[in-house]
Formats: C-alpha cells, sequence, structure tokens
C-alpha cells in the first residue's frame, strides 16, 4: 500500500509543475495520478496553489516558490520532491514542520555544470559572442577579412586559474584547467586540499589569478562574497565566471569594474534576480557573456535529475526513505 490507511489500489494524485525531459513522468503515471502544469512556462502562483491543493505529492522546479503560505494550503501534501539541486525556493522548516520530506537532485550536475563553467571561460576569454555577432551583422569585410589587432583575446593555455569552492563542481573545473596546462588556485572555506591545487586565502586568489571561477553555495557567509572591493583586488587582465549562484557577486560593482576597464572581461549564467532584470546594468556592460541559468541544461543531465526527482517522490509516498532528502533530521524519515 502507498500509505496506512489506503487501499493496495488506491493511486495518490501529483502534481508536477512542469514536463520534464526524458521518460520519468511518463514512468511515473503508470503509478500515480499525475497531473502535469501543461504549458511551457512555470505555473503562476494561483496556478501552482490551485494544482497543489489536493495533492500528496509535489514534484517542482527551483522555479515554483513553495513557501509556509502553499504548504499550509495543501492538508493533504505528504511529499516534496524538487528536479533541483539547490533548494532557495522551498520552505525548509515549514516542510519538516508538517513532516515532509523534501527531495532534490545533488550529485547529478557536476561535470555538465563544469563543462559550461569552462565554456563560458573560454568564450568570455576569445570573445567568441562578440566575433559572432560581428559576423552575423554584416561587419566581416573583404577590407577586414583578417585584422590584425581584431578580437585579440586572451590565452587560457598555461595561465593561471582560481577556484573559489572546491566541492565537486568546483574540483571538476581544477580538472579540465589541468588538461589546458593551467596552474590551478584554490579557496574554499572547509580549507579543503585537492591533489593539483596550490591552496590560498581569497585575496591571494583574486590578486593572482587571470581567470576566477566561483563554485560556493550562497549563504549568507557567501551572499556578497565578490562585492566591490574583492573585485578592486582582481588583476585589470582577469576574467570573472560564475555559476554557482546570483548574489554572491555584487552585479552592479561588476558592471562598473567592466565599464571602468578594471577587469577584462566576464561570464555569468546565475543573477541574483531571475529572470535578469531588463534594467539591469549588466545588459549593457562590455565584454560580458550572459547566458540563462543552463548549466545542468544537457539532455543526460535533466534527464537523470528527473529520475532522481521521480525516484525521491516515490520513496516519500511509498513510506520508504528517499535517496536524497534534505531535511537534515529525515535521512530516515518513513512518509505517512
Amino acid at each position: 500500500a502507498w500509505a496506512r490507511g489506503r487501499t493496495v489500489n488506491a493511486r495518490p494524485r501529483v502534481f508536477a509543475t512542469r514536463n520534464l525531459p526524458g521518460g520519468a513522468l511518463a514512468r511515473l503515471a503508470q503509478r500515480v495520478s499525475l497531473e502535469v502544469w501543461p504549458d511551457p512556462g512555470a505555473p503562476a502562483r494561483e496556478a501552482l496553489a490551485a494544482g497543489a491543493r489536493d495533492a500528496e505529492g509535489l514534484l517542482c522546479l527551483l522555479t515554483d516558490r513553495i513557501d509556509a503560505a502553499l504548504i499550509k494550503g495543501c492538508p493533504r501534501l505528504r511529499v516534496i520532491s524538487s528536479c533541483s539541486v539547490g533548494l532557495d525556493h522551498v520552505d525548509m522548516e515549514a516542510a519538516t514542520r508538517r513532516g515532509i520530506p523534501v527531495g532534490y537532485t545533488p550529485g547529478v550536475l557536476a561535470e555538465t555544470t563544469a563543462d559550461l563553467a569552462f565554456a563560458l571561460l573560454l568564450a568570455a576569454a576569445r570573445r567568441i559572442v562578440e566575433a559572432d555577432g560581428f559576423l552575423r551583422q554584416g561587419r566581416w569585410t573583404w577590407e577586414r577579412r583578417w585584422d590584425p589587432d581584431g578580437f585579440l583575446g586572451r590565452d587560457v593555455y598555461g595561465a593561471t586559474l582560481g577556484v573559489i569552492g572546491l566541492g565537486a563542481i568546483g574540483r571538476a573545473v581544477a580538472a579540465r584547467a589541468r588538461g589546458f596546462g593551467m596552474r590551478v588556485l584554490g579557496w574554499s572555506r572547509s580549507l579543503r586540499e585537492l591533489e593539483g591545487v596550490e591552496p590560498v586565502e581569497l585575496s591571494e586568489l583574486l590578486a593572482e589569478a587571470q581567470f576566477v571561477s566561483v563554485h560556493v553555495a550562497l549563504t549568507p557567509e557567501t551572499r556578497g562574497l565578490l562585492d566591490a572591493a574583492a573585485l578592486a583586488r582582481m588583476r585589470e587582465d582577469a576574467i570573472l565566471v560564475n555559476t554557482a549562484r546570483g548574489g554572491i557577486v555584487d552585479e552592479a560593482a561588476l558592471a562598473a569594474a567592466l565599464r571602468g576597464g578594471r577587469l577584462a572581461a566576464a561570464a555569468l549564467d546565475v543573477f541574483a534576480r531571475e529572470p535578469l532584470d531588463t534594467a539591469s546594468p549588466l545588459l549593457d556592460a562590455p565584454n560580458l557573456v550572459l547566458t540563462p541559468h543552463i548549466g545542468s541544461a544537457s539532455v543526460a543531465t535533466r534527464s537523470r535529475m528527473a529520475e532522481l526527482a521521480v525516484e525521491n517522490l516515490v520513496a516519500g509516498l511509498e513510506g520508504r526513505a528517499m535517496p536524497r532528502c534534505a531535511n537534515p533530521d529525515f535521512a530516515d524519515f518513513a512518509a505517512g
């Protein structure tokens, strides 16, 4: 049976806030009464509340705000499973008070996000986006078919990379950097040591690295970690990459540093407010590559995230421990 008091054939109702890549939802539909939000975008607050109101299981994404009010309005809710690594969007305290286990999907996207971080590093270093636009705008003329001063970028091979945060993604970026013959400096709050990475203080990393890649979690301690003062410590020829979380880098200070020539370039996949505000100073800052939070966006990784999210959901509904449960005291929690 799914839970005490239910008949064996009863199917719990599950609301999924988005269709997901791969076949995980199709398999889930064979076991539960599944409703999937049909539109391509995230459901508005009212639609999310209506869809989840009578659900026993909620399968959500990081764009869905699962706060205390929404949880309170779902009296039958027993399980929350988020197809994400971060859980900033879920009120964990409210869920735990209700005895609701919350699943998430860590350990799946490290290599894929590291690929993007290095892709952004290369794109910023070699001015790929700028050169692409130059060609598409018809500016590559016969007279300018080869310009000795055109699109001069920065060498990556043999340069010094500073990795801020040496968790799974930071370590994966460091491994890629070694393949480019780079000297790798590393800083983490836990003082983690890693073969092939020179442990240094953050101030030293910022002062020496030609490339800086950010991979710490967003916490009260790391919010604003790279503020105007920290950016001022970086080399003028340095390039900053952030694929971790918005809020770690002071966006206004970064835009000002780029405009003032105090930083060579930057590339961001994450922002303090997502989607990025159309009035953001980043949008007209020079030498800046922007992508819309696509760190985990590969077919294989997003499909695996969906699989793990469904595994968490089913385990919780069946009263088993989730493969990946985020509630600190619920590692062996059995719902129901």
